[in-house]
């Protein structure tokens, strides 16, 4: 199991019900989606606590081998969905899954955790999401992808067969093209999954309507209205 990077926490209010593991993508770190937390406006409904956790640094294949934080090695942005680092998606499983863990030791049930991320992070939500074995509060999937789906399918958990997903993907993305957005889309919805999707004209980010969208989705949940 990759050994776990000092995190970034962040609490809405005191003594915290709910979590979000939230996942940056590729070359980035905890830092980059901190500022999202107040664009949420959380305030006033059940404490959340954020969790921006570092991915490793990895030699990068597709990149000349340079070394950056990756969740996974990408050995060809021409295609990422066939030469799939599959060991790597499985270490950093181990390491969502222990993040989990760390959370449940303190008095956070897995039933009210989501996983996040965007980009690589958005495709390691999917991935760690969908195999984890006890039921998740849901899914925030953000310019992601699902970088194998064979690695899903032989660990698919019954117990997230029906987790919600907030999906988004920019129409104008040249980094990952919106067809794998909706590819893992639809592979989650045919394996039971309530998917909320949205695209905007936007590319490789994250855009004010998604983000108003996103606020609506979650705090749904967090009032209990699904």
């Amino acid at each position: 199991m990759t050994e776990l990077s000092p995190a970034i926490e962040i609490e809405t209010a005191p003594d915290p019900r709910f979590a979000v593991i939230l996942m940056h993508g590729l070359g980035a770190d905890a830092n980059d989606f901190v500022p999202l937390v107040p664009e949420l406006r959380l305030t006033g409904g059940p404490a959340v606590r954020f969790v921006f956790p570092n991915a490793p640094e990895i030699a990068v294949t597709a990149n000349d081998g340079y070394v950056m934080r990756a969740w996974y090695d990408i050995r060809s942005f021409q295609d990422v969905n066939r030469q799939v680092d599959e060991a790597g998606i499985e270490s950093s499983c181990a390491t969502v899954r222990r993040l989990i863990e760390v959370q449940n030791q303190r008095g956070i049930p897995t039933s009210n955790i989501f996983l996040a991320g965007f980009s690589q992070g958005a495709a390691m939500t999917y991935s760690a999401g969908l195999t984890h074995p006890e039921a998740l509060a849901g899914l925030i999937v953000m310019s992601g992808y699902i970088p194998s789906q064979g690695f899903v399918d032989s660990r698919l958990s019954a117990a997230n067969s029906s987790t919600p997903i907030f999906a988004a993907h920019g129409i104008h993305d040249d980094v990952l093209p919106i067809r794998l957005g909706e590819a893992a889309r639809d592979f989650a919805i045919a394996r039971g999954c309530n998917v909320a999707w949205s695209a905007y004209p936007m590319p490789h980010s994250v855009c004010e309507e998604e983000i108003a969208a996103l606020r609506v989705w979650l705090g749904g949940r967090l009032t209990g209205s699904r």
